[in-house]
């Protein structure tokens, strides 16, 4: 029988989906919308075996094991499972240098 996690997105990830949302929304709002439920979507998939999802390349690079990511492309979803809790801690552009946006984000 499967675990079953909790989701919790923190507060930045919240805010890069809405960020990215809004966007969107500027020139095509029913995009905005099919996009939004299909990162909530998947993402809500991760309450069963999240660690099916690969560790984040750049931080495994570096040592750092902990933190995991699911590609809904061209989005980056990057969570950390702690106990029975899968915190959701980015969702970032991966057009983007992911390293320059993470080291931004731990420096502060």
């Amino acid at each position: 029988m499967n675990q079953i996690y909790e989701i919790i997105w923190a507060r930045i990830a919240e805010n890069d989906l809405k960020e990215i949302i809004d966007y969107i929304a500027i020139d095509s709002p029913a995009n905005a919308l099919t996009i939004y439920k299909e990162i909530k979507n998947k993402t809500s998939s991760l309450y069963t075996m999240p660690e099916k999802c690969r560790i984040v390349p750049e931080l495994k690079d570096q040592g750092i094991m902990q933190y995991r990511e699911l590609i809904v492309s061209p989005w980056r979803i990057m969570f950390r499972i702690t106990e029975m809790k899968v915190y959701v801690l980015s969702v970032l552009d991966a057009r983007r240098n992911i390293e320059d946006i993470l080291l931004k984000r731990l420096a502060k």
